[in-house]
């Protein structure tokens, strides 16, 4: 199979895993998101797809998702959130490459990406709800990056672990 088929393959399968990660679980928080484990899924995009394939594979799991939970006004946002994040998490992890420690580039990387979600999600509910319900939504979105940052280096390092990423690209 051509190189590029796998890799839309792989982008689909991931978008799907994505959307699922996300709607897995859902603890309501303000104003009118969700708590969730996406996020992990969106590192592992990043990480595995580079920044074309992985920002179509988390933006379009991610938006699919909040269409699918209700979240209508969220999808436009969360598209480009999401798959910018994912950008984000493959540039900063490849910049990084030379550290000792992958494990601390995939950390840094992580952090990077969430602290672009957080600004994104920040930036966009302050044009939607104004400034006070952004702001309560800052501390869910900071807890959901972080556990997103965890889960996801821990995914992404039994993914390495197991060689699967090397045999499907």
């Amino acid at each position: 199979m051509k190189s590029r088929t796998k890799k839309t393959v792989l982008a689909a399968l991931l978008a799907s895993l994505t959307c699922a990660a996300t709607l897995i679980i859902r603890l309501p928080s303000s104003p009118g998101g969700y708590i969730n484990l996406g996020d992990c899924m969106v590192l592992v995009c990043g990480r595995l797809l580079g920044p074309l394939y992985g920002f179509l594979a988390a933006g379009i799991g991610s938006a699919l998702a909040d269409l699918t939970a209700g979240c209508a006004v969220y999808i436009p946002a969360t598209f480009v959130i999401k798959g910018l994040s994912a950008v984000t998490a493959c540039l900063v992890f490849k910049a990084l490459g030379k550290m000792r420690s992958k494990s601390a580039a995939l950390i840094l990387s992580g952090i990077a990406a969430e602290a672009l979600t957080v600004l994104g999600y920040f930036l966009f509910e302050c044009l939607v709800y104004g400034l006070a319900a952004a702001a309560l939504s800052l501390l869910p979105n900071v807890v959901q990056g972080i556990a997103g940052i965890v889960l996801g280096a821990l995914l992404i390092k039994l993914i390495e672990k197991t060689h699967i990423a090397k045999r499907l690209m």
